[in-house]
């Protein structure tokens, strides 16, 4: 079986309801020492998980799905309370996190699978590449979606073969120790899955141990320290960190379908997802509409209760943050249509739409983090595009338009692009989701997700003996006159190399 580390530590951890202010649970703070014994043991269940048979991996991660998913109540239950979310989001949160556990089960064996590869000019060797698991993976993961986000490295990197070491948010610990509950009633192998408690420092703890990669999630500034802590092993990491995802709408684009999707995009979970749309540029043609049906739309919207739209804010620290932007933007001279600073109660954020906005704000360059709606005219999609450009983020992004789109998206500096739609490319397993710049490195999910947290090895098998053997020293005395012929027949102006560059290019067409 799995469990959570067992711990002989007196201190301990408070999980707060955000809405409340209520105390959800307590955790252990587990020490330096404590997550060094949760990867030793992890090391020893990868070295039996990574001889298993993909098939039997499989039915192993799919006896784990259905577990959770029998639970899937009270796992919600945790993620409204702990989080803040309303009931909704927290289900769907349950079956994205779901989803990608049943497609990384299902395409390990076929991401992995050997590939074989041109030997080039040595045509007596077979050249191979392969993909093997990487023994144990330290993850450790954010407060704004602590199920869907962390099982996106969770699940890849069991279906490859490795142990995980789980290190929740000091925010939102409790639903960590229940995924480590069920893990337990459900794998075989003891030790498969752990979870280790605590803040900043266990997490550092996690990202110095005997690991071999660890993934992080959260902001930029976490994600430096970590790969810093990581760094005195040489452990490789995978950052998924912040976003300041922009939207372009065309002037030929749908603007109601524009506007709901750029709502729920930007408000979404109170607007606390690393991909959230951060800031609005539109085609001056249609910038009065588009604003018109944005405001309709987020005045349609309930806050609070369970079955509100938004929820409250996680983190008293990040209203402090939005708050600040919101000044800053006034200050500057943005516009107000809904919500605003005086609009702020407690944890909870009134959705908030501005006009007027421009770069030299901070609601339009630092990461927000919470439900605001920063909207910005353009005069052309190129100056759009450059706005759009202009960040040292580089995570998702979104447009909206006509003919125009798929040229526009592919202009670009994203990790993703969803067209005319928003964060689609989330929803879909097969696709990697990752950044750039300053929202990290690596992907998570689809095919690359698994490999991600894999090792690469290179096999070069002699397949049969030829008489220029180039691997010996016992050479003809005129092999240097040999060399010399081949070089310019191969790679210079010769025959063959005229028809393999003749070749290269009919096949080209």
């Amino acid at each position: 079986m799995a469990t959570a580390a067992s711990t002989p530590t007196t201190d301990r951890l408070s999980s707060f309801n955000p809405a409340t202010g209520e105390v959800v649970g307590t955790v252990p703070v587990h020490t330096a020492a404590e997550v060094d014994a949760a990867v030793a043991r992890a090391r020893s269940a990868a070295q039996s998980w990574s001889q298993l048979s993909f098939e039997a991996r499989g039915e192993e991660l799919t006896a784990f799905r259905k577990a959770l998913a029998a639970d899937a109540d009270e796992l919600a239950e945790l993620l409204h309370r702990e989080n803040g979310k309303p009931l909704l989001e927290a289900y769907t949160e349950v079956m994205m996190a779901l989803g990608h556990l049943q497609h990384a089960a299902a395409r390990a064996e076929v991401a992995m699978a050997p590939k074989r590869v041109s030997a080039g000019m040595l045509a007596n060797y077979r050249a191979t590449v392969s993909y093997h698991p990487l023994g144990v993976i330290g993850v450790i993961g954010p407060w704004n979606y602590p199920l869907f986000t962390p099982m996106g490295s969770i699940a890849y990197a069991l279906a490859a073969g490795n142990a995980v070491v789980f290190k929740p948010s000091e925010l939102t610990p409790l639903l960590a120790v229940k995924l480590a509950e069920i893990a337990a009633k459900t794998f075989a192998l003891p030790d498969l899955l752990q979870v280790v408690t605590g803040a900043g420092a266990t997490g550092a703890a996690l990202a110095k141990s005997a690991i071999d990669k660890v993934a992080f999630t959260g902001s930029a500034a976490t994600g430096k320290r970590v790969m810093m802590a990581a760094a005195e092993r040489l452990t490789p990491v995978l950052l998924e960190l912040g976003g300041k995802d922009p939207m372009i709408i065309a002037d030929d684009a749908d603007l109601e379908k524009a506007a709901e999707a750029c709502v729920y995009g930007a408000l979404t979970n109170a607007g606390q997802a690393c991909i959230s749309v951060e800031r609005v540029y539109v085609a001056d043609a249609v910038h009065d509409r588009f604003v018109e049906e944005v405001v309709k739309n987020v005045r349609a919207l309930k806050i609070g209760g369970d079955d509100g739209h938004l929820g409250a804010m996680t983190s008293t620290a990040q209203v402090a943050i939005v708050k600040d932007h919101l000044d800053d933007a006034i200050a500057k001279g943005a516009k107000v249509l809904t919500g605003g600073p005086d609009a702020i109660s407690g944890n909870y954020i009134q959705p908030t739409v501005l006009t007027g906005v421009s770069h030299k704000m901070k609601v339009m360059s630092d990461e927000t983090f919470g439900p605001v709606i920063p909207i910005q005219r353009v005069d052309s999609l190129d100056e759009a595009i450059k706005l759009a450009n202009d960040s040292t983020y580089g995570l998702g992004s979104s447009v909206f338009g006509g003919k125009s789109v798929r040229t526009i998206a592919a202009r670009l500096r994203a990790g993703m692009t969803s067209i005319n739609s928003v964060m689609g490319f989330a929803g879909i397993p097969s696709l990697p989701f990752g950044g750039i710049g300053d929202s990290g490195f690596g992907r998570i999910h689809g095919d690359e997700g698994i490999r991600e947290f894999t090792r690469i090895k290179s096999t070069a098998e002699m397949v049969m003996s030829i008489p220029m053997n180039m691997m010996s020293f016992r050479q003809p005395k005129d092999m240097t006159k040999k060399l010399r012929g081949m070089i310019k027949q191969l790679y210079g102006d010769g025959l063959v190399a005229k028809a393999t560059d003749t070749w290269r290019k009919f096949r080209g067409r």
